[in-house]
Parts: C-alpha cells; structure tokens; sequence
C-alpha cells in the first residue's frame, strides 16, 4: 500500500510518499521564509498553494509512481496556522476525492512521534521530548493515548530560538543560527532557569537573553547561555518522567530535534542512566510530509478513515487528545 502525506501546519509545505513496507519513496519540502520577521500566516499559506503543484510533481516523479498508484492521501489537520491548515487540507480533500482514495486526517505532533520507528524497528515505548516552533513538550504513551507529562507554560522552544535571533537583528528561521553563534560562545552568562514542576518557560528566559544583547554582550556568548540554560530545564523534566515512568528508552522529537547540542545533551543524560536514546534523521525531523503519510497509514490499517464532512482543520489539536488505537 502507497500512501501520500501532506505537511503544511506553518512554513514548510511538504509532500511524503511511503509504502506499508517501509519504502520511503520521496520527501519533497517548500520552505516560506519572510522577508523580514517571523511567518505571516497568511503569506505562507499563499506560499503553499503556488507551490503544491511543484511539489506534488517532484514527490511522484522521485518516487517513479503515478496517481494511480497511490492508495491513501494524509494530511496534516492541525494543529497549526489556520490559514495554512485550510490550504493543505482543500488540496488533500480534492486529490483524494479524484483518485478515489481513502483520506485521512493526521495529527501533527503525533506524526513527530510516529516517524521515529520509520528508521528504528527496535523502538518500543520510549520517553519523548518533543521541541518545535510552537510545542515543547515531554509525552509518552499509556492507555491508548500520548500522555503529556510536562510542556512549556508559554512560548515553544523553537519559537524563543527565532525571536532571540530576530531581535540581534538575524533573520528566520533563528534556531540554526543561534545553535552556530552558541558554538562560537565561551562565556555563561547566568539566566533564569524555570522549571515548574515538569513545566518550563522560556518567556522570561528569552527577554533576559535579549536584555543582556542589548546591554552590549557578544551574540555568541548570548547564544551560548540562552542554549545552555534552556536545554538543561528542558533534560532534567525529560529525564525526571523516565525515571518517574520506569522507561528504558528516550527519544528527541520535532525540528528542534536537529540541534546538535541539545542531541549530545539528552544522549549524555541516557548514557549516564543506561537507556537507548533516539533520534530521527534531519529530514524527519523537520516538519515533513512523510511522517504525516507514515502516521495516516498507521491509523488507515487499523481501521481509522477522515469522511469529507469530518475533514475541517483543527487548529489548537492537542497531541493528548489523539485516540491512538494504532498501538
């Protein structure tokens, strides 16, 4: 079976095609990036619809298949930027009622998760720390349903990444730029560190770091300390629910992910405890199209099917919400 996946919750337009074996076929990404500050919900949804077309052409030439050969269209139902939502799901509405083909509507922070056994057929039942734009939050599985068992109380991490890089003048997306300044860093600069029970926040972490540019502290050390402050609240909650769940296993999840620093950090955290760490590669990672096909033939083989009238967008999905029969 060949299913087709569309991603397209904020700036990242993307088209996956995988088979029920496993084959990754094509994973095809359109990237809007502003001009000048962060994502304009409704350019980037302009953004999506002038290149689905493109997109949707690459992934099947790349995959050699044709439209008849796909079996199942996915789509990324929320949560995200309403205006892009509508858009993804206008175009996997049409697709699957032109091919004739079952349609279904796919989490997004679940497909993070989901994506990860694509690459690791050994993973069980890990902890997962998942970091993006706009959701960090630690989530592992129990009853049927992805538990949350710590977030952020305000602003994503991959968001406090970007504003910080905005504000010392960088352009987006900020996180991969902040994680080269860091590098270059060599002076902690104290900040405050929020963890709240298994909660974090990184509002008032985020405008101390801007203060302290702004008082004339290099970028690179800014960087440095804002990464270091952050991704240690962000290990000691993931490590506390491994220890508090009994788990053997943790995973880091969503496009944060990527963050070289952040990996050694959480892979140190395992090592010291004798537990498996796992990591998805960069393109999976990244907001993609392919977990979102890889999730939706998962909930097609055990019997979950999106009707047409059920496919609106769900903008504020949250993962906990999820009935996740498929485990």
């Amino acid at each position: 079976m060949i299913a087709l996946g569309i991603e397209g919750t904020a700036h990242t337009l993307g088209i996956g095609i995988v088979t029920s074996k496993k084959e990754i076929l094509a994973n095809v990404r359109r990237v809007y990036k502003p001009v000048k500050g962060g994502i304009h919900p409704r350019e980037a949804a302009n953004h999506h619809a002038q290149h689905f077309v493109s997109a949707l052409k690459e992934a099947l030439e790349k995959a050699n298949i044709s439209y008849d050969d796909i079996d199942l269209i996915a789509f990324s139902q929320g949560p995200g930027l309403g205006p892009c939502l509508r858009t993804i799901a206008t175009a996997a509405r049409t697709l699957a009622q032109l091919l004739e083909v079952p349609l279904v509507g796919v989490n997004h922070a679940v497909a993070h998760i989901e994506v990860l056994d694509l690459y690791y057929p050994d993973v069980k039942d890990p902890v997962y720390l998942y970091v993006s734009g706009g959701n960090t939050q630690v989530v592992s599985y129990m009853n049927k349903k992805y538990r949350v068992f710590g977030e952020t109380v305000d602003i994503g991490i991959g968001n406090a990444l970007d504003k910080l890089a905005r504000e010392m003048g960088y352009s987006f997306p900020g996180g991969p730029i902040i994680e080269k300044l860091a590098l270059k860093g060599n002076k902690y600069i104290p900040l405050p560190y929020i963890v709240r029970g298994m909660d974090v926040s990184f509002s008032g972490l985020l405008t101390a770091a801007i203060n302290l540019y702004k008082s004339g502290e290099k970028p690179e050390d800014v960087a440095y300390s804002f990464q270091e402050t952050a991704f240690s609240a962000l290990v000691e909650v993931t490590e506390r629910a491994v220890a508090y769940l009994d788990k053997k296993e943790v995973s880091l999840s969503g496009g944060v992910a990527m963050n070289r620093r952040l990996r050694e950090m959480m892979a140190l955290m395992a090592k010291e405890r004798g537990i498996k760490f796992y990591v998805p590669p960069d393109d999976a990672c990244m907001d993609n199209g392919l977990m979102i096909a890889w999730t939706g033939l998962k909930m097609y083989n055990s019997g979950i099917e999106t009707p047409i009238e059920s496919s609106g967008i769900k903008q504020n999905w949250r993962i906990d919400e999820v009935d996740v029969i498929w485990r």
